[in-house]
Formats: C-alpha cells, sequence, structure tokens
C-alpha cells in the first residue's frame, strides 16, 4: 500500500510542483526537510495515516500550520491537520471542543458570542491543540493557569493507530502528560477546554522613545508588584533596523471592567505623552490587537529565559546598550496562578518564577543569524544566577530540547511513558522528550 492509497488526503512529494511550499514551518528560518506531506481530512484519515506510518517503520510529525517548528523534522511524514475544524461551545457547561486545525482567533470569536473565553496567547493564527499541547502561557495565565490546565479531555490517536477519547478519569498518565508535553505521545485530533466568563477585556499598547526606558521599567516592576492576577503587563524595548528610532513599550490586558483598568494603569500616565496609546475597551475577539503579532509566515530566532528575580542587576542587564542585532526584547509578568499550580496540573507544574524574558531578531542572513546568537549568549551570561534554568515547552526553540522545560524526575516520568506508550517511535514532537 502507498501513502497515498493510506489517506483521503492530499498527499505531496518531494517531486511535486507544490512540495516545497506545503513542507516549510512557519518559520522560515527553521530547516525542514521532511519526507512527504500529507493533508488530512478528518480523524480516521490521522488514524490511517499512523497505521501506515508504524507498519512502515516511519515516523510522523504533526503541524496544523507550522508554528512552534524546530528543526527536527528531517525524514518524517508531515502530517498537516488544519481541515480538522470542528468548533463546539456548551455555554451552559462552559466548555468548548475545537479540532486540530483550529486558530485561537476561530475559538476566541466563537466562545464570545456566549460571554465567555478560553486562554490563548498573543497570536491569533495559533492552533488550539498545538499550543494547548505545550502548555500554552498566554494573557489571562496570571488568572486561571496555562492553556493545558484548563482541558477536560483529548480526542486521540495512539501509537497503534486506535483512536482514543482521553481524560483524568480514563488514562491518568496521558492525561497529565498531554497538558504540557508536546505532541510526542499521541496525535491529538481534538481538545475539549474549560471556558471562563469574561466580565470585560481592557488593555492595549503604549510606546515611548528609549531615552524613557529606565522610567518605564521602573513603574513596570511598581505596577506589576502589585497587580491583581486580572492584569497582565508585558514589558518591550524595539529597534527596528532602518526604521523608526528605537523604542520602549507596555502591552497590557485587563480581565475585567474598562475603569479599573485605568486606575491599574493610571502610573504609567505620570511618564509623559506616549508616541502611541492604544488602551482602550476591547471585545474578546480584539485580545490580539494588542500586540498585532504577524500573521503571515516570517523568520524568526530568539530564546526565553525565566527569571527569578528583577533586582538592580537585571534591570542594568536589560537596560544597557543597543539591542542590536536583535529587534526586540520582551519582559511579561507571570506569577498568579501559574505559581499556584501543583505537580497534577501537568508536567510544568507550579511556575513560580516571577517574570519571563524573550529576545527576539530576524536572521534574514547568515552573519546576522550567528550574530544574533552572540547577543542571546551575552544576555544569559549578564543574568546568570538570576535565571532559573528552566522554560516554559511553548518558549522552546531549535538547539534546545524538551529537558529544558521540565525538571529531572518529569522528564523522566515523560521518557517512560515514550517508551511505554510509543515503542516504534512512530511520533516525533518539535521537542520529543527521548533527545
Amino acid at each position: 500500500m502507498t501513502l497515498q492509497a493510506a489517506t483521503k488526503g492530499r498527499v505531496l512529494e518531494p517531486a511535486d510542483a507544490d512540495f516545497e511550499p506545503a513542507s516549510k514551518p512557519w518559520n522560515v528560518a527553521v530547516p525542514q526537510s521532511v519526507a512527504a506531506v500529507v493533508e488530512a481530512t478528518d480523524a480516521d484519515d490521522v488514524a490511517s495515516v499512523v497505521r501506515y506510518a508504524r507498519k512502515e517503520g516511519l515516523t510522523v510529525a504533526v503541524q496544523p500550520n507550522g508554528h512552534g517548528a524546530s528543526g527536527n523534522a528531517d525524514g518524517v511524514i508531515l502530517l498537516r491537520t488544519k481541515a480538522l475544524q470542528t468548533i463546539e461551545v456548551n455555554a451552559a457547561e462552559r466548555t468548548a471542543k475545537v479540532g486540530a486545525g483550529v486558530s485561537w482567533g476561530q475559538a476566541q470569536a466563537a466562545t464570545e458570542a456566549h460571554g465567555l473565553t478560553g486562554l490563548p496567547g498573543s497570536a491569533p493564527v495559533v492552533s488550539v491543540v498545538g499550543y494547548t499541547l505545550g502548555g500554552g502561557l498566554g494573557w489571562f495565565a496570571r488568572k486561571y493557569g496555562l492553556a493545558a490546565h484548563s482541558v477536560r479531555a483529548f480526542d486521540l490517536v495512539d501509537a497503534d493507530g486506535n483512536q482514543q477519547h482521553v481524560t483524568a478519569d480514563s488514562d491518568a498518565d496521558l492525561f497529565w502528560a498531554l497538558r504540557g508535553s508536546g505532541g510526542d505521545l499521541a496525535i491529538v485530533t481534538a481538545v475539549e477546554y474549560g471556558l471562563y466568563e469574561a466580565p470585560g477585556l481592557y488593555g492595549g499598547a503604549l510606546a515611548w522613545p528609549a531615552d524613557k526606558a529606565a522610567d518605564v521599567l521602573a513603574t513596570f516592576k511598581e505596577v506589576t508588584a502589585q497587580a491583581p492576577d486580572e492584569l497582565t503587563l508585558w514589558f518591550g524595548r524595539l529597534e527596528i533596523p532602518n526604521g523608526p528610532p528605537p523604542m520602549v513599550a507596555i502591552q497590557a490586558a485587563y480581565l475585567g471592567d474598562a475603569d479599573a483598568g485605568q486606575a491599574l494603569l493610571a502610573a504609567f500616565d505620570k511618564l509623559g505623552d506616549p508616541l502611541q496609546d492604544t488602551r482602550q475597551e476591547r471585545t474578546l475577539a480584539e485580545l490580539a490587537a494588542i500586540t498585532n503579532d504577524p500573521t503571515d509566515p516570517s523568520p524568526g530566532k530568539g530564546r526565553s529565559s525565566m527569571l527569578t528575580s528583577l533586582n538592580d542587576d537585571v534591570t542594568e542587564t536589560l537596560l544597557d546598550g543597543s539591542l542590536a542585532p536583535l529587534l526586540a526584547l520582551q519582559l511579561r509578568h507571570t506569577g498568579g496562578a501559574l505559581a499556584a499550580a501543583g505537580p497534577d496540573a501537568g508536567p510544568h507544574g507550579s511556575i513560580a518564577e516571577p517574570y519571563l524574558l524573550y529576545a527576539f531578531g530576524l536572521p534574514l542572513s547568515p552573519e546576522l543569524a550567528a550574530g544574533i546568537s552572540t547577543k542571546l549568549d551575552e544576555y544569559e551570561a549578564k543574568l546568570g544566577d538570576n535565571v532559573s534554568g528552566r522554560k516554559p515547552f511553548t518558549f522552546l526553540t531549535g538547539g534546545e530540547s524538551a529537558s529544558d522545560a521540565f525538571d529531572q524526575p518529569t522528564i523522566e516520568r515523560l521518557r517512560q511513558l515514550k517508551r511505554d506508550r510509543d515503542p516504534a517511535n512512530v511520533f516525533r514532537s518539535n521537542y520529543p522528550v527521548l533527545d
């Protein structure tokens, strides 16, 4: 039997005209050389592809649209699940069930009609399933935890090609693992997750000239020290090559009414007139407009670190000198429900670190890519002991592994589950637990 005979979906191989664009990840700077691309039509199709791969001794990697790719997919069957577009909202039970191809933008539009929200990130084009399998650290994580913490059930295909409905009661170990360790143990075709009442949403971005950076960061530190869990702030520095002068920015989302949101952010109004101020009352579907993340494939190279404090040494490091060749440096306030999560919540457990640092550049040439890597190394070295040493799974980048996201007992538990559930290594996630 051929791969095409095993599936109802379109199969593309290297000799086909459309293979090259279909095989690439969303981050076009990540190299990816797959053996074939399959565009699955439904869960039955996914199961057929898995059974074929298992019989032929092949490996399957899943990318709805390629976010989170690590360069670890060479030689695999790349399974695209974008056609799995089921969206079911149960307003009475406050749950949503979405297929593996549904994006957060689509899901939020469906739940907002009922005055309810999930726990999305900043980019509306990222798939709910892929984001959730990696944990999912978004705007409302301080209030409700990772997106994975709200999962009620998974529909999946196991390494034998069997379809299962997995809950905490039906398979506690697999349910635990899938809430944050990626797609190395099964192919999830749909996820059911809890929804939350949304009393309102207030947020937006403020920007000032770069010479205000020290004052903005000091105010960020002051506000985050007292912020309720409903408020999340991100501090950023931005230097666009051949663009406008360098800037410093605050991005904020408050899950509540506009008057309360304005009061919580009032300290920033004392810093003088900003270059930009987009703060306003928003619909849930407009959450992504706070950051306006790119929605088209583009190149990128970055690295994250969890900070144990925002002391004077860290502050000096974040403010010192030019970012070049980096484009942006971002500091996200964490804590809240993330710190309160217990070991049963999923592989990440408690995320007690109060801040996440993410630095990012555009590797438009080999020379720029090398310079970005050097700059990222410099930041990490300067931060020293102020970095905890672990990273959220969804913030892993090329050259890192699952062991960078989890402590040793957790990674060993995940590795044993991989050996037990997928001994033939039919599945390969972006960051395999056995690497």
